[in-house]
């Protein structure tokens, strides 16, 4: 699954330069900020807690007052465990509760881009499809606690200033990410996400 969403990566990389050598009507850019994640389910701490994305975008204006952009982020959060961790894997080897698990995700969303009354303002709606790039073997045993691939809901708010784009979206995960060598059934595990990001427009 990480060889397909790096192809489809450069396969976007590709295509956003051929289109911009043919027309203006595409720009693109580096964005990054920060990344506030949970995860809902059994096992783990309740709320957000502070991570990071940076990536890159392209984006093709179709007709006049809407559009399409492609993404590839780079997004890490931490998540804390609780005692209820241990039981699901059937281990003992959580000294106590609140161990850091840190999740990273290759992520491409396909966003739909929708004029607000203004070129520079943006709703975002869209699909997004992600990798974990991190370490699935959780405290060195053999479980996989975590699926390989998430799939998600996107939408937000783009604001276009001269070369800067400040942009603030919520993402919510549609399917389960527990791993299948979980000890007892404990419900699903989805991942919530709020970005809000700067970056620099070409």
């Amino acid at each position: 699954m990480k060889k397909l969403f790096f192809a489809v990566a450069v396969l976007l990389i590709a295509t956003a330069a051929n289109v911009h050598a043919q027309d203006r009507l595409l720009r693109f850019g580096v964005k990054g900020g920060a990344n506030l994640g949970k995860l809902n389910g059994t096992g783990f701490q309740d709320g957000f807690k502070l991570g990071y994305h940076i990536g890159g975008f392209a984006q093709l204006n179709l007709v006049k007052g809407f559009g399409v952009q492609g993404e590839v982020i780079f997004s890490s959060t931490k998540n804390k465990t609780t005692d209820d961790f241990k039981q699901i894997f059937n281990t003992n080897n959580l000294e106590d509760n609140g161990k850091k698990i840190t999740l990273s995700y290759l992520s491409i969303p396909i966003l739909a881009n929708i004029d607000l009354g203004s070129p520079r303002f943006k709703l975002q709606v869209g699909p997004q499809f992600s990798a974990l790039v991190s370490d699935k073997k959780v405290f060195g045993a053999a479980n996989q606690a975590f699926k390989g691939g998430d799939i998600s809901g996107v939408a937000g708010l783009w604001l276009q200033l001269p070369i800067v784009n400040i942009s603030a979206r919520y993402i919510i995960g549609f399917n389960d990410v527990k791993g299948i060598n979980t000890v007892t059934d404990t419900g699903n595990w989805k991942n919530q996400s709020i970005q809000i990001g700067v970056g620099v427009t070409l």
